[in-house]
């Protein structure tokens, strides 16, 4: 029997700082345990159990693994669908840009496993100067582009979040050989997603809004 292992990334793009985590279980949030790695200083990436002890050094509350998987999640997993993933991009009244990835990674993959929202540059990556991007969908194949710092690159380039979010894309299809999405947000405050995967529910919200906007 298998049991559900968690992956996740943060960053921050002013002094590139960051934090991950993969492989991990019996943490609920991942991503609170990334960022806990960013603040601590010491290390960028912790996996398994080494991630687990630096939980338990740290105080995170430990949960049964059976509560990872609700009843929904179950259902897709016996229909061979792919796991869910979380991202985020937000910019502060400073100008620093942070970027945040999580997942529970692609049903009936092998144990240790890790896909690219654990490391940076591939499923998460920030430089507040340019911009900040999350990704999803094949892991292998966005590991493979480097895919969020590739979006940097191109958009560099570019200088349109939107192109060169649809590039990426290109990219990511012809060169890492799979589907996935992504998001983008400049250190304008432009704002751009671009998905080759059939539906990537996106929101967003800015000062002037009440509420969010969503995409979907």
């Amino acid at each position: 029997e298998g049991s559900v292992e968690l992956d996740a990334s943060i960053m921050e793009g002013d002094r590139l700082r960051s934090g991950a985590v993969g492989a991990v279980t019996r943490i609920a949030h991942p991503v609170t345990l990334a960022r806990r790695i960013l603040e601590d200083g010491r290390h960028v990436l912790l996996v398994a159990e080494g991630a687990l002890a630096f939980a338990r050094e740290q105080g995170f509350p430990e949960c049964d693994p059976a509560e990872l998987i609700t009843d929904r999640q179950l259902k897709r997993w016996e229909a061979a669908q792919r796991g869910n993933t979380v991202g985020a991009v937000a910019l502060d009244r400073h100008g620093t840009i942070a970027a945040a990835t999580s997942t529970g990674g692609s049903p009936g993959k092998l144990s240790g496993r890790v896909g690219d929202s654990a490391l940076i540059g591939c499923g998460t990556y920030a430089e507040s100067t340019l911009a900040g991007v999350s990704c999803t969908g094949d892991g292998e194949a966005i590991i493979r582009v480097v895919l969020a710092r590739r979006v940097l690159e191109i958009l560099k380039a570019l200088d349109n979040p939107e192109h060169a979010a649809r590039v990426a894309m290109d990219v990511l299809t012809e060169e890492g050989r799979g589907q996935g999405g992504v998001i983008v947000l400049d250190w304008r405050g432009r704002t751009a997603l671009a998905h080759s995967t059939p539906f990537m529910p996106v929101g967003w919200i800015n000062p002037s809004q009440d509420t969010p906007v969503f995409s979907f």
